[in-house]
């Protein structure tokens, strides 16, 4: 029997890569005996409602495209009522997420783990309604990724996001909140909070200590406190350099859930895209939620050093 197969892109995605390499993942998926269907991303959010409805009608779904791609394609699949297996053939400026499943960046490797991938049911994270991928994060540069311009990321790549960050250094602003989740409280001021669920975010990658695991049900997160003099800057800044902890000012902790109480209007981002602006939201993990293809035999991913 032919598998049926749909193929959706993002074709403005990175460099836009995904134009030059569209031909030859259709012309590998056809010369493999798969009936092929395409769907290129119209307008933001097209790919959540076309998977969602149409998702079901076919065995696989190999999606090409950046972090932002992958989180509407997930958000389709999870609206899906019979969702197919997922290939990702990443092609923007970071691939977090690919990053941590050893996924090949080269679309020519990627495509291959259609026939040599195996399937791997990886945990998906819930934002109120919606879901993300691999990261929801709110404060310090959260939103460089979503906002520095197209042309720059095109042009520069990661060092893009990192410039822009360096230009918002002066507006650093912290919002009193209250973190709740397994058995732990905190209310500080924070100027960045990180809800993970990747090996990789911002294209650094955690160390060995952390033990990532993307199918554990649980969520790697930290939290940084406002720092109020010279010495807890320079605390903080060594903390994040070794991945460590700094009581009081810098938490790292394992989660399954939690619930984020804000002063007020919270600005989030998930998987590096504006995920909105909220005062209070839910956070779960929904372990093994969704099926994708890896290279064999990684069963359970884990970070590199």
């Amino acid at each position: 029997m032919t598998k049926k197969l749909l193929v959706t892109a993002n074709l403005h995605s990175g460099n836009g890569s995904v134009r030059e390499h569209l031909v030859s993942i259709l012309d590998y998926c056809v010369s493999r005996g798969f009936e092929v269907s395409v769907h290129t991303s119209q307008r933001p959010r097209d790919l959540v409602s076309y998977i969602a409805e149409h998702g079901g009608e076919y065995h696989l779904l190999v999606s090409s495209g950046g972090d932002g791609t992958l989180n509407e394609t997930l958000n389709g699949l999870m609206r899906c009522p019979h969702p197919p297996l997922l290939a990702y053939i990443p092609a923007g400026t970071v691939n977090d997420f690919a990053a941590s499943l050893g996924i090949p960046r080269s679309p020519a490797q990627a495509v291959r783990l259609l026939e040599e991938g195996v399937p791997f049911r990886c945990d998906a994270g819930r934002f109120g309604e919606e879901y993300f991928s691999y990261v929801a994060a709110f404060g310090a540069f959260t939103d460089v990724s979503y906002e520095t311009p197209q042309e720059a990321k095109q042009l520069l790549g990661r060092f893009a996001y990192i410039m822009e960050g360096i230009r918002r250094l002066p507006a650093l602003r912290a919002c009193r909140m209250k973190v709740t989740g397994d058995g732990f409280s905190l209310e500080e001021d924070f100027i960045f909070g990180m809800v993970s669920n990747s090996a990789s975010v911002a294209g650094f990658r955690f160390d060995r200590r952390h033990a990532v695991s993307m199918d554990d049900g649980a969520f790697e997160v930290a939290l940084v406190r406002q720092p109020h003099s010279m010495n807890e800057r320079q605390a903080l800044l060594n903390g994040i350099m070794r991945q460590e902890e700094v009581p009081g000012l810098l938490y790292f902790f394992r989660t399954a859930s939690l619930r984020v109480q804000a002063a007020g209007p919270v600005r989030w981002t998930l998987d590096g895209e504006f995920g909105g602006e909220v005062a209070e939201v839910s956070i779960q993990n929904c372990g093994k939620a969704f099926a994708i293809l890896i290279p064999a035999p990684a069963s359970s991913p884990a970070p590199q050093p």
